[in-house]
């Protein structure tokens, strides 16, 4: 059985307020959906095909590995005007990591986007939302705004139905939320049946869907 929440908890928005859970506004519905990591071949480039269809822009949250491994698709998400952000370069424990290991990796995920002709990322999400207060506080003494979530679709868990994914999308998700999907195989089927509906139900809804400002 699953136990995973599919909001944050407040409590634990508390205990880290310097860390980004959603993004409030009172002009527009909006709301922010992000990928973590890709880039995957054809999961990402699928999952691009529908943010389109939708003229919907997204971040996407890349392991460094991966990027050095499918450049081209890396620049696909780039062209089309979506949001990067680092996942670290090898999906690293942040609990189970030193703080100068852990940041270390960051920076060499950061220089292999830098290696693509483009401006490295100050957006970063720590895998497994796995992050220590003393990484916390050296990210950002080099400006990095830590980006968590609001909801999570739970995606990734194979004892988790796409039907149930699309659920706690549908279900939590309001103006301002920052809902965490996959462009990874591991949550391909899952991610791949919830998207396109929460895209269209949204949509017609009246709300917008953008990416995460630096």
């Amino acid at each position: 059985m699953n136990f995973t929440p599919t909001t944050t908890p407040q409590v634990v928005r508390s205990l880290f307020p310097s860390l980004v859970w959603d993004i409030p506004s009172n002009a527009e519905k909006t709301i922010y959906l992000t990928f973590d990591d890709g880039p995957t071949p054809e999961i990402t480039e699928w999952t691009l095909d529908q943010l389109r269809q939708y003229n919907a822009q997204a971040t996407f949250f890349c392991i460094g590995k991966n990027v050095e491994d499918h450049p081209k698709i890396f620049q696909k998400i780039l062209q089309q005007g979506h949001g990067i952000g680092n996942h670290t370069q090898n999906h690293v424990k942040g609990w189970k990591t030193r703080t100068e290991d852990y940041i270390d990796n960051i920076s060499t995920c950061n220089n292999t986007f830098e290696l693509q002709n483009i401006k490295g990322t100050k957006l970063f999400r720590p895998p497994y939302g796995q992050i220590k207060p003393n990484q916390i506080k050296a990210l950002k003494k080099n400006h990095y705004k830590i980006v968590m979530w609001s909801v999570l679709s739970i995606d990734w868990d194979q004892s988790v139905s796409k039907e149930k994914c699309l659920k706690n999308v549908i279900d939590n998700t309001t103006s301002g939320s920052i809902v965490v999907f996959h462009d990874s195989k591991k949550a391909a089927k899952n991610m791949q049946y919830a998207l396109p509906k929460v895209l269209e139900h949204f949509s017609r809804k009246g709300y917008l869907f953008k990416r995460i400002p630096e």
